[in-house]
């Protein structure tokens, strides 16, 4: 009697045979092999010592090493893809694949649902090219991204000039996606977000202007819609905020606040924080929204019930007078004396000095602020900031009350001068004292 021959394992059965229901699938040992040669090669890179390498070593490790991270997070997409075929997420109730991966790998939800995304749209036949260059490393993530999210953008008509609609072959979006490939080798990925937003002008030129100003029109209306601005007082003397602008507002926005934070206009001094080093941008930029808030002409102010959008500011005379004291806003908020005083040289406040039993002793005088004749007579007289040393020319500088207008100083040519932000500041800080000098120059020592 001959032997039956055993029975072959189906096609695409798993490795290591039958195993009983419920129980764990022994770990395939071509994937176990996989992992270990890519964690043996990790650490081999690790060991090296850098510091030993030449220049051309260190560029070429780390050109390499870029290019791998792009092969990896390929593969990855491309098992976050099979893993959200199986529906892996279905067995801890995760609503989506990328809610289980974030669980499971402590990414945020955000970045899993980016990967995610990625993942499905490379199963696509449309963007397996991008998929193989990503995986050949000839592509970054970020521009990957750009590129399936350009060429998907790509709607399927559009509206010609004459109310005609138009229907975009399907050819058309493989010919943008094969010309960002090409460029992709020479721009990064903010550029080439860029030719994506305009790609149609070049793979269809006559359709390519259509669709930009539908897209430009939608953009726009959206970004009108959903303008919002919120500010939080912490109640630490610090405001906080966050706010959505059209981008060309934001565009001004940004050109205006770059003008005043630009270092021509500012000293040495003024460039550099306390401990003595430079300042980053964005502290050169927050301080230039405080200088572009402070200046903002009054009259250009809306009015509301007759009165300007203005901040009104009480104080007592006793504390109008003496170095340390605090004054109250019309919000209930306080500030310093001295900084109400710098504030009323030019600033849109309105200064209410009461006497002992809180009665109005002044309300502001007409005539606080310089006028602009008498700003650029100051700009002659001076030539720029009067401290000494200070190079900050007259457009730059706020006009200062040698004898200060909360103390009765009145506002003519004489007893005004030009002090940049900073030393305008100083001249209203108990803690320095300033002195002036024969030839007009202001000279500032901190108080002992």
């Amino acid at each position: 009697m001959s032997a039956v021959p055993a029975e072959q394992p189906r096609a695409g059965a798993f490795e290591g045979g039958w195993r009983a229901p419920g129980t764990q699938p022994e770990a395939s040992p071509v994937v176990s092999r996989a992992l270990a040669r890519v964690h043996a090669s990790l650490t081999e890179v690790g060991e090296v010592s850098l510091g030993g390498l030449s220049d051309a070593d260190v560029v070429r490790l780390l050109d390499e090493l870029d290019g791998v991270t792009g092969r990896l997070t390929r593969e990855v997409c491309r098992v976050v893809a099979e893993a959200d075929r199986r529906r892996l997420g279905d067995a801890t109730g995760a609503r989506h694949t990328h809610q289980w991966w974030a669980a499971r790998s402590r990414r945020t939800h955000a970045d899993a649902a980016r990967l995610s995304r990625l993942a499905r749209a490379f199963e696509e036949p449309l963007h397996a090219p991008t998929a193989r260059a990503l995986a050949d490393g000839r592509l970054r993530v970020e521009q990957a991204r750009v590129i399936v999210g350009a060429v998907d953008a790509i709607p399927a008509t559009v509206h010609a000039p004459g109310g005609v609609t138009r229907i975009i072959d399907p050819g058309v979006r493989a010919q943008a996606r094969d010309h960002l490939l090409a460029a992709a080798a020479e721009h990064d990925a903010k550029v080439l977000r860029r030719l994506g937003r305009r790609i149609l002008e070049v793979v269809a030129p006559e359709l390519g202007e259509a669709q930009e100003a539908a897209t430009l029109e939608r953009e726009e209306a959206r970004a009108d819609a959903t303008a919002d601005f919120e500010m939080n007082d912490d109640g630490s003397g610090r405001c906080h905020g966050r706010f959505s602008l059209p981008s060309h507002i934001g565009a001004m926005l940004k050109r205006h606040l770059f003008a005043l934070a630009n270092p021509a206009r500012h000293t040495d001094a003024e460039l550099r924080d306390e401990s003595g080093g430079w300042k980053p941008l964005r502290r050169r930029l927050g301080e230039a929204f405080i200088e572009y808030v402070e200046r903002y002409p009054v009259e250009a102010t809306p009015q509301t019930a007759g009165v300007n959008a203005t901040i009104v500011i009480t104080m007592t005379l006793e504390q109008l007078l003496v170095e340390h004291a605090t004054a109250l806003l019309d919000d209930g908020t306080r500030m310093s004396a001295a900084q109400a005083r710098r504030l009323a040289c030019e600033a849109g406040i309105i200064p209410v000095v009461l006497d002992g039993h809180s009665i109005p002793l002044d309300l502001g005088r007409t005539r606080r602020l310089y006028t602009k004749a008498q700003r650029i007579a100051l700009g002659l007289r001076d030539g720029g900031c009067t401290a000494k040393g200070c190079e900050t020319t007259a457009s730059g500088c706020h006009a200062h009350h040698d004898d200060p207008w909360s103390r009765g100083g009145a506002t003519d040519l004489a007893n005004g001068r030009l002090l940049c932000p900073r030393h305008h500041r100083l001249a209203h800080d108990s803690r320095y004292a300033m002195t002036a000098h024969a030839d007009t120059k202001v000279t500032f020592a901190r108080r002992t």
